[in-house]
């Protein structure tokens, strides 16, 4: 036993091993990577967000010298399968998706066609001279015109840009709400959003014709599945294609689906029998990469005299954009289902709905059910507002309490092994927030504005198999390792994750050496390669160290094992019960005292591998293992975050002045690592919530193309985070973790709005819609009822 707990090498704060490299700028990433004789690919983009192909022109551009190429849709068509998603999934409809369109492009920036040339700049050039007629369309550019009645139609395979809808009902929600003291209904909406990693999408691909084979380089959070694809869509085996992610540069969920960008550079690689790379600029991956969010959420809150929720319901209505690389229903069905989140609600009924418009599609962004805990917390908020109480004690009225669990949520997922009350008391308590009312009641009479905002996050951290077939979403939650101690002793493990910069090296090899017995600078963690890697899943939510490091642990107890056996046989011992391995070495209880035995790991490894008859009978020569796990339907984790505000009620502008979170993430692999995807997380919350973007206007036109239009917060925009930590270990995954990487976004979108709108309280006015923007809250302000506005702007000028 060690200051970590029950473990020996899990929790300890061990450097990270992948900052050697990454930090001091030798990290090894796509454009590191040297392909002999590569030509580069420049994609045409369509200036129309709706529009008819009536014809393209490529002889001016396939005659600059330098050229190897021009191809549009048509040729794509000829030597790849088209995307289809038909999921047996009620009120879903089926889409498919061209590799390049053929007949019309759907947004501003669709790729339409693709120059291959000797290098960039002659491929950028000849791009500018490919010439294509377009009959322009009227755009789809916004919710309510998508599903207004005889809309145009985003997709013509489709009867309406309805693409998505689905109800449910638990309970008694119509017979609650006639039992009501009071109904309170509520908005909240989330603008659309985009990933921004540092390194923006792109890929080589090089195909060797005598093998028939496919070397696919890309920065990737799926390797295994991307390989699935992209076999499917070229026609080919998975046995000739091999998917390579070096180092990557960020992902956040934009690095899972094969881009039709990506898969024409391969089907060029092939069909030139040439080497093709390519690499979007950040104008194209703020265009036309992946964008997120922008939902609309209305509830209807059926409560008691004291806050009690009686009953819930919720509309959620979400842009999907143009294309869908993902089942429709996926990103709001997560928010549906886990909605009510730390609260008992046992009434409850949802209406989701997701339309087609003519933008850059949707995909999941970490957190991809982020609006969650802002819609439940915003909620109770409102129902404060409505009955004059404290917003604390609605909270906690309705708050599951520790024996309420294992707790079924009225959609069938059960909660169990979190703490929200807990979490909760513990973040007030460290926010003082009886002393925050008194010094808020008398800031007030100076005219400055203070708000506290809490939001209580229970996150889904990670998806089992189970999870996907009960919600109705197309999906596998499984994970894949492997473990092998080499002759000399020294490890080398494998998982089918796809890093992105979390840290896996390093706290991956901590859950190996834990289920092993040796120290974790022993171990190597090998990702990213599917010839070497076990197919699994990858990066996707907060599944790295529940599911990668739950399938390693698993694996290198399995290895543990037979390593002790073998030690027993040479020790000459009937049983390996009174043995263990610690820090590689063999050691054997006696009198109650661990004692050594002489024997390491690397004797061991070396009897199995080079001296086989020396192994017990039965025993096979060498020491590899493989295991494959699937977690628990759904594992979640929960914290409390508590943002103190100040608005400054003449121009708007938004200050934070504090910043608390209180966590529970079971089992801390590495409390170095958990910090950082702790503050990643919020701080991507708070940038999203403050700043993020994305706009068109009424023709659809991209107006958020460059980082000058796309605001991302900077250390100068955020403020210190203090975490306050727990740890309830979950008791039906391996080492009881619980993962942790997205509930920061989910807390900090709903604490900062919460705390605005508790500052704003005197106004009368509410903010139900993101970004937080001076100019929103300024607007918000001016049209707050009359005296209320007077009141502030005497009070503000009495300060001044």
């Amino acid at each position: 036993m060690s200051e970590t707990g029950p473990f020996h090498y899990i929790g300890k704060p061990l450097g990270r091993k992948e900052d050697q490299r990454l930090v001091s700028g030798r990290g090894r990433y796509l454009d590191d990577i040297v392909v002999p004789g590569a030509l580069h690919a420049c994609f045409v983009r369509s200036p129309h967000a709706h529009a008819r192909i009536l014809g393209i022109s490529v002889d001016t551009a396939r005659a600059i010298p330098g050229v190897a190429g021009v191809f549009t849709g048509q040729d794509l068509e000829k030597w790849t399968n088209r995307l289809r998603l038909a999921p047996p999934i009620e009120g879903l409809h089926p889409t498919e998706i061209a590799t390049l369109p053929t007949d019309k492009v759907r947004f501003h920036g669709d790729p339409v066609a693709v120059v291959v040339a000797c290098d960039r700049y002659v491929a950028e050039d000849a791009a500018e001279l490919v010439e294509i007629d377009y009959e322009p369309l009227q755009p789809i550019v916004s919710l309510d015109s998508a599903l207004a009645p005889g809309a145009m139609l985003v997709d013509e395979s489709l009867p309406t840009n309805l693409v998505s809808h689905q109800k449910f009902a638990a309970g008694n929600v119509d017979g609650r709400r006639r039992q009501a003291h009071a109904v309170v209904e509520a908005s909240f909406s989330q603008h659309r959003q985009t990933h921004v990693p540092i390194e923006t999408r792109g890929c080589a691909a090089v195909w060797d014709p005598g093998r028939a084979h496919l070397t696919f380089h890309a920065g990737n959070q799926v390797p295994h599945p991307l390989r699935s694809m992209l076999a499917m869509r070229l026609g080919i085996a998975e046995t000739q294609v091999t998917v390579i992610s070096p180092d990557v540069g960020g992902g956040f969920g934009q690095k899972i689906a094969l881009y039709r960008e990506e898969l024409t550079v391969a089907a060029l690689a092939r069909h030139l029998r040439q080497p093709v790379r390519w690499r979007e600029d950040r104008a194209e991956n703020l265009m036309a990469a992946s964008h997120a969010r922008e939902n609309l959420c209305r509830t209807r809150a059926s409560v008691a005299r004291d806050g009690r929720i009686l009953g819930l319901e919720l509309e959620i209505v979400e842009d999907f954009g143009a294309y869908c690389f993902y089942p429709a229903n996926y990103m709001s069905r997560v928010v549906a289902m886990i909605l009510t989140g730390p609260y008992r609600i046992e009434d409850y009924a949802f209406e989701m709905k997701v339309a087609l418009t003519n933008k850059c599609g949707n995909g999941p962004m970490r957190a991809p059910m982020a609006i969650t805990s802002w819609v439940m917390d915003g909620t109770l908020d409102a129902v404060a507002r409505e009955l004059d109480l404290d917003p604390l004690d609605v909270r906690r009225v309705n708050m599951l309490r520790a024996s309420d669990f294992p707790y079924r949520m009225a959609t069938g997922e059960v909660l169990e092994d979190i703490t929200p009350a807990e979490t909760l008391e513990s973040a007030v308590k460290a926010v003082d927030y009886d002393a925050f009312r008194r010094r808020q009641r008398d800031l007030r009479g100076e005219g400055r504005y203070i708000g506290l905002g809490i939001c209580t996050v229970v996150e889904s951290t990670t998806y089992g198999s189970a999870f996907y077939k009960s919600a109705g979403i197309a999906g596998s939650g499984h994970e894949a390792a492997w473990v092998r101690v080499e002759p000399s002793g020294v490890v080398n493990a494998s998982v089918g994750l796809g890093g992105t910069g979390q840290g896996y090296e390093t706290a991956l090899s901590q859950t190996v050496a834990e289920g092993l017995g040796v120290d974790p600078s022993q171990v190597s963690i090998l990702t990213g390669n599917t010839d070497v890697a076990p197919y699994g899943m990858g990066s996707r939510g907060a599944r790295g160290g529940t599911a990668g490091g739950g399938a390693l642990y698993l694996c290198a107890l399995k290895a543990r094992e037979q390593v002790l056996q073998i030690a027993a046989h040479r020790l000459d011992l009937n049983s390996a019960q009174e043995l263990r391995l610690l820090d590689g070495q063999v050691e054997r209880q006696i009198d109650g005292r661990w004692r050594a035995t002489g024997l390491s790991l690397g004797d061991i490894a070396k009897i199995a591998y080079l001296d086989p008859t020396r192994l017990p009978e039965g025993t096979s020569p060498g020491l590899d293992f493989s295991l494959t796990y699937d977690p628990p339907p759904m594992t979640y984790s929960n914290s409390t975050h508590a943002c103190e505000v100040e608005v400054d009620v003449r121009t708007g502008k938004l200050s934070i002045i504090r910043y608390v979170v209180s966590e529970d993430c079971g089992t801390v692999i590495n409390p170095i690592v958990v910090r950082g995807q702790q503050q990643g997380a919020i701080a991507m919350g708070l940038s999203g919530s403050l700043l993020e973007e994305v706009l068109y206007d009424e023709n659809g036109q991209n107006l958020s193309a460059t980082l000058a239009d796309y605001l991302v917060a900077t250390a100068c925009e955020l403020p210190n985070f203090e975490i306050l930590h727990h740890h309830t270990p979950n008791r039906r995954t391996p080492a009881g973790i619980k993962g942790m990487a997205e509930g920061g976004v989910m807390g900090a979108i709903g604490a900062v709005t919460n705390a605005v709108n508790d500052a704003l309280a005197p106004f009368g006015v509410v903010a139900d819609r993101q970004p937080l923007s001076p100019q929103y809250l300024w607007s918000l302000l001016q049209n707050a009822p009359t005296a209320s506005r007077q009141e502030g702007k005497e009070r503000s000028e009495r300060h001044e």
